[in-house]
């Protein structure tokens, strides 16, 4: 008939537009301060050291747990997520965020300084984050590759803009008021989560009258008695049926062997991703640089970053490249590991400037491929599980990678080392993603075809069969 006996409960198709855009503009702030700000809190480095008397390795691990607790949290935030919905989880972690911001400055000692803004602040924009893109996959499907490098613009934009201003905050104010401000600042998080209006309520109304009208009159006045009374029970069946598809974190999207490849990669990329980015400033300072040209060189990379991510963007969303996206983001790492290695020498101001934007673009392709080849390979029902359990591994990565390369520079006083690190760590990611890819795409497309063929060899048969049977009756 018209009307099915149990109503499904389907999700929206994305509108690809309308207030999606608002949504993106959003997911565009939260990106900003998820990613800059980690890297643009580098500029209070050096006063954290006078103040606490510590060395660079003990104050990249703030940027290092920040980072960490982003990824970290990713499990969380994915259970979370599916339990509250986005727009609760993104508003609490807008006040965590600020909060920790808050409270570090009163920190007195370096461990203080850790917990909150490393761990409150980490996990207030790992909240933020993680429902963010979550909600930009739900309102973009056609237009994803676009949206995804818009939104991954916002960390260059807020990157030329937090480093500058924190570098003037710390003139002005020191590294405690300007921790103040920059806590204030990031309860605009709240405000981006209060626009994060859910799909699924808008479907169902639409659903229901899609139903009404094809049934017609004679069929209402047969179902309408029998649908009252059964309607509790369809009212349990749908909340057990909800209850069973909604699992808080879906393991098995690690099935996915691409999944598995991805993730293996992500890990190789994290280790070196964020180095030269966190210890770009202190490396120009320590080479005589002013403090303020100094700081803005992460400003430079930020100005590139800001065309490169849309532009990568528009290239990813052609048809012919959707296929190999892939492959796409293993060049953008092959070039990113390259301009880390052939910099590594580097220390005249001039040259420092080159590389930035050849960091810039090379980081903006990196950007803004990730999570739309995440999205490529598990879609949209897998995103949230896979984000977490992706994010959850990175951590671990980030955790190690940062604070090494300050353990090398206290070892040797040698920027260089870090340097060709970094980029051998991006090279091998990229090669260990498009080997893999390639040799795993190879071996499921020999599997279909094989499939088929066996399809075709039985075609023939059932066809010969079916000519026997026909004659069989016409005689």
């Amino acid at each position: 008939m018209g009307v099915s006996s149990t109503p499904q409960m389907s999700r929206a198709p994305p509108p690809d537009g309308g207030w999606g855009w608002v949504v993106l503009f959003s997911c565009f702030i939260v990106t900003g301060f998820s990613y800059a700000f980690p890297k643009a809190v580098s500029v209070y480095f050096t006063e954290l050291m006078k103040d606490f008397g510590v060395g660079y390795s003990d104050t990249a691990w703030i940027s290092s747990i920040m980072l960490a607790m982003l990824y970290g949290s990713g499990p969380v935030s994915s259970i979370m997520v599916n339990k509250f919905g986005c727009r609760p989880v993104m508003l609490v972690g807008g006040l965590l965020a600020s909060a920790g911001m808050v409270g570090a400055s009163f920190t007195t000692n370096i461990i203080e300084l850790y917990l909150t803004a490393g761990v409150l602040t980490g996990l207030g924009l790992a909240l933020n984050f993680q429902p963010s893109l979550i909600m930009l996959g739900s309102y973009f499907d056609k237009r994803r590759p676009i949206a995804n490098g818009l939104s991954a613009a916002g960390s260059p934009v807020f990157l030329s803009i937090l480093s500058p201003l924190g570098q003037l905050l710390v003139d002005k104010y020191g590294w405690r008021g300007g921790f103040l401000i920059m806590g204030g600042l990031l309860l605009n998080c709240c405000v981006c989560g209060a626009v994060m209006r859910p799909l699924e309520t808008r479907v169902r109304k639409r659903e229901n009258e899609m139903e009404m009208e094809d049934v017609n009159a004679q069929e209402l006045k047969e179902m309408l008695p029998s649908r009252t009374k059964m309607s509790e029970q369809e009212k349990d069946r749908m909340k057990i049926a909800t209850q069973k598809k909604k699992k808080l974190l879906d393991f098995s999207v690690l099935r996915n062997r691409g999944l598995v490849i991805y993730i293996i990669a992500k890990f190789i990329v994290v280790l070196g991703l964020f180095v030269p980015t966190i210890l770009l400033v202190n490396f120009a300072k320590d080479q005589g640089v002013p403090d303020r040209e100094a700081a803005f060189l992460l400003s430079i990379i930020g100005f590139i970053d800001i065309f490169a991510r849309p532009t990568c963007g528009l290239v990813a969303s052609l048809k012919w490249m959707r296929p190999k996206i892939v492959y796409f983001f293993s060049l953008a790492l092959l070039f990113n590991g390259l301009t880390d290695v052939c910099s590594a020498q580097v220390t005249a101001y001039k040259d420092l400037v080159i590389f930035c934007v050849f960091f810039g673009l090379s980081y903006g392709m990196v950007g803004s491929l990730q999570f739309e080849v995440l999205m490529g390979i598990v879609g949209r029902d897998g995103f949230p599980s896979a984000l977490g359990l992706v994010l959850l591994v990175e951590a671990i990565g980030v955790l190690i990678g940062p604070p090494s390369a300050g353990r090398l520079v206290d070892a040797f006083k040698n920027y260089e080392l870090v340097f060709y690190m970094a980029g051998a760590e991006l090279i091998t990611a990229g090669l260990v993603l498009a080997i893999c890819s390639f040799c795993c795409l190879r071996h499921s497309k020999t599997k279909d075809t094989s499939s088929q063929e066996e399809e075709n060899i039985g075609r023939p048969r059932r066809d010969l069969n079916d000519n026997q049977n026909d004659r069989k009756n016409n005689e």
